[in-house]
């Protein structure tokens, strides 16, 4: 609701000009009242706790009504604005993992996945190595490392990661097509391809390894400098982000197959190599957009 109504008080006072002097903002009444000094950063949002004659009450006092917020209201918003490009990334890092978890199920289809003369591993199974990499990571990382690491150093290294999978996972695929190339399957989609679907463990755990490193890094971080009142609240944004991503991996998945010819219904005539390189350029295009924001993104405890 306090957000709500410092958008609301912002548009109402629009042609008001912005104080001039601390003093002429609201900063609460009584014990509720802080020493919070506005900012410069947006300041067309400081006009929602600049007071005026019309928020004054009968007995010339003031309070919180949607025309006039307290200076601590506003800045609660701007940070919240300063962190959406950084919570942004986490979309678009969460897209390609999305659509990387779903074709590597459709490269496991094709390979062989016996382990002894007896056991057969179901496709679907594959994704656990993600799971298992990401919990034996998040132990080692929060033994070891974590101590050592800002929020936005885990994420950055968790980007960095998850495109090193990706360019991984295009190698094993061009590897997987080479064998079906040489021993004329092209055209014959249940046969199973001579190569081990183990070799896709590799890519999944290091998929694993960086959602060890950058998903608690964002929970971290949105904890550290979520407003007060909002703190239970900055433990959703990942599942929010998350959700957000795989739905647009959904999205994305249909458009490269209307576009493009790489993922036919027998992905031996497809080129599943090239999607896996999209998602790595989509990946570092990410991360530089990941880098800037961080650059610009300042931790409310700078001493911390």
């Amino acid at each position: 609701m306090s957000i709500a109504r410092v958008l609301v008080a912002s548009v109402w006072k629009m042609k008001i000009s912005a104080a001039s002097r601390d003093s002429d903002y609201f900063c609460g009444d009584g014990a509720l009242a802080d020493n919070t000094v506005p900012t410069k950063a947006f300041r067309f949002l400081n006009r929602a706790a600049t007071k005026t004659e019309e928020d004054k009450q009968f007995d010339g006092s003031y309070d919180k009504t949607w025309k006039l917020c307290t200076v601590k209201e506003v800045e609660d918003l701007k940070t919240l604005i300063k962190i959406m490009p950084l919570w942004s990334t986490g979309i678009f890092l969460s897209t390609p993992i999305g659509i990387f978890s779903s074709l590597t199920i459709l490269q496991a289809l094709t390979m062989d996945r016996h382990l002894g003369p007896h056991l057969t591993i179901p496709a679907g199974s594959f994704l656990v190595f993600i799971l298992l990499a990401t919990t034996i990571s998040i132990f080692i990382i929060d033994r070891f490392i974590l101590h050592k690491l800002r929020p936005l150093q885990g994420i950055g290294i968790g980007h960095v990661i998850n495109i090193v999978a990706l360019v991984g996972s295009a190698l094993i695929e061009r590897r997987r097509l080479e064998v079906v190339r040489a021993h004329n399957l092209t055209n014959q989609p249940c046969t199973v391809v001579p190569m081990s679907a183990l070799w896709l463990v590799a890519p999944l755990s290091v998929v694993g390894i960086g959602e060890a490193f950058h998903f608690p890094g964002q929970v971290a971080l949105y904890y550290e400098e979520f407003p007060k009142p909002l703190k239970s609240t900055s433990t959703a944004m990942v599942s929010l982000l998350i959700g957000t991503g795989y739905y647009l991996s959904t999205a994305m998945t249909d458009l490269v197959d209307r576009t493009t010819g790489w993922l036919p219904n027998d992905i031996n005539q497809g080129r599943l190599d090239n999607v896996f390189w999209m998602l790595a350029v989509i990946g570092v295009v990410n991360f530089v957009y990941y880098l800037i924001c961080a650059k610009f993104f300042k931790y409310q405890n700078q001493n911390v």
